[in-house]
């Protein structure tokens, strides 16, 4: 059984499973990365895929279509300069140039409500090419 929770701001509402499946990356550390897309018969945010915790980001990136929109969520650990562990959250908004007009527009209005249901996110990343999510940017923005 599932239960939704409608998105007010564009009709979406966001499946149970997809709060879930980020709160078991934020607190357990089960998934290293999830992509999530819009189930566009069903109109709700629905889990795609969830990458391992020893997928790499080299991984992730791969998992996400390129020429279809998606939401992701990627668990980025890294070491600062004072040699400390740390672990930032970044949200994703994929929407690649090649991907439909009507993808692009649907994702965009409906980002805003989705990413206020994941609490815990540290940074948004918006790219429409792979360049735009280099692992040197999270690099950039977790330091």
């Amino acid at each position: 059984m599932s239960f939704k929770r409608s998105n007010s701001m564009s009709g979406l509402s966001i499946a149970e499973e997809s709060k879930t499946v980020f709160t078991e990356l934020q607190r357990k550390k089960d998934h290293r990365y999830v992509i999530f897309k819009i189930d566009e018969m069903k109109k709700e945010v629905v889990v795609e895929k969830t990458g391992t915790p020893s997928e790499s980001y080299d991984d992730f990136l791969a998992s996400l279509p390129g020429d279809d929109c998606r939401y992701a969520v990627y668990d980025f650990d890294f070491v600062t300069s004072d040699n400390c562990q740390k672990s930032k959250i970044f949200f994703f908004a994929w929407a690649p140039s090649t991907s439909r007009i009507r993808a692009k527009m649907l994702y965009a209005t409906s980002k805003e409500g989705f990413k206020q249901e994941l609490d815990g996110i540290h940074y948004e990343i918006q790219a429409t090419d792979p360049s735009e999510m280099d692992l040197d940017v999270l690099k950039e923005r977790a330091h």
